[in-house]
């Protein structure tokens, strides 16, 4: 695992005390488009499950993860897809 990877999980695991956690880095993807680094670590797609979600509408839930994730996305993340679920949501699927 990555430095940045690391301190995203870690962030993410303490804000959020996620049921299911699941990071992956795309960077690779992205090699040669705006924002990519030669090093990667740029590019980060993340499904979260987490209680906290409920009652909040999907607005919201990425606006509260953009925030926990703001240093990280000002100094060395140039995207972040998120995929974020309540328990009950994530039962449907």
């Amino acid at each position: 695992m990555t430095q940045v990877y690391q301190i995203i999980e870690q962030k993410l695991r303490d804000t959020y005390t996620p049921q299911h956690l699941r990071i992956s880095d795309e960077s690779h993807l992205h090699a040669g488009h705006a924002g990519a680094r030669p090093e990667g670590e740029t590019h980060f797609r993340v499904h979260m499950v987490a209680a906290m979600f409920d009652g909040m509408n999907r607005v919201d839930r990425q606006r509260h993860v953009l925030e926990c994730l703001a240093d990280e996305l000002q100094a060395s993340v140039h995207a972040l897809a998120l995929k974020l679920q309540s328990p009950k949501e994530a039962e449907k699927n």
